[in-house]
């Protein structure tokens, strides 16, 4: 077997960084096979690998997560203004990354992976792949707004026209809303178009994962059925 150094492995393993490994190393809190490991010694991946006694899963294993990204929590991995960090949020054994941000006014479902031929995939905009949302505004929407919304809107800003959109009233100020594109705060730029503020924003669904009874600042794995389901729609071939 390839021997690599910890760190590296560990980084594989999508546990953390290779600088975050060296730390952790050094306070003592990885284990090989018992003994407290050693910055710069090498592994093959068939010893008995503990971090904080948790044994470390293979590097070659996929991980993805559903999780309910609270408002204010920010998605970044380093960013020394943010108070609320999604990764340190999340807390998972597993380096996973975000398949799609939310703001930080924003809440509702982010898919979190290890991934990363899974992550391009959902994130070509190409592919049109669904994202559903619930909006509220500060004031009832006409029919006006809400037609012009469906057919598209410009972004002078951006100097884009967005897609036509599935949008369903659910009140007076509220909406369902579902995009097949990922432009950077898309739904609250289309919004102002039309004379809007958005009140509050909540990503209920991505392609086929949904919140399920999810809480703020709750995650869990996707079950067998969500994962495969969403690899073919995706037209990814899993290496797992």
């Amino acid at each position: 077997m390839e021997e690599v150094r910890i760190n590296k492995y560990l980084a594989a393993c999508g546990v953390c960084s290779r600088r975050d490994a060296d730390l952790l190393i050094s306070q003592g809190a990885v284990t090989v096979n018992g003994a407290a490991a050693v910055t710069g010694m090498k592994v093959t991946g068939q010893e008995v690998i503990c971090v904080r006694g948790k044994r470390v899963e293979g590097r070659d294993r996929k991980v993805i997560l559903a999780y309910y990204k609270p408002v204010g929590v920010v998605c970044t991995h380093r960013d020394v203004h943010a108070e609320r960090i999604v990764t340190k949020e999340m807390n998972s054994p597993v380096r996973v990354t975000y398949a799609g941000r939310l703001d930080k006014e924003s809440e509702g479902l982010l898919l979190m992976t290890n991934d990363g031929m899974l992550i391009d995939a959902m994130m070509r905009g190409a592919n049109g792949h669904e994202k559903e949302y619930i909006v509220k505004v500060s004031r009832a929407w006409t029919m006006d707004a809400l037609e012009h919304l469906q057919r598209g809107v410009y972004l002078e800003e951006l100097k884009v026209t967005t897609r036509p959109c599935k949008i369903e009233q659910l009140g007076p100020k509220t909406i369902r809303i579902v995009l097949t594109q990922g432009i950077n705060r898309q739904i609250r730029r289309m919004c102002e178009t039309q004379g809007y503020q958005v009140v509050s924003l909540k990503r209920t669904r991505v392609i086929n994962i949904d919140l399920q009874g999810l809480k703020p600042g709750q995650s869990r794995e996707l079950t067998q059925d969500e994962i495969e389901e969403l690899y073919n729609r995706c037209g990814v071939r899993r290496t797992d």
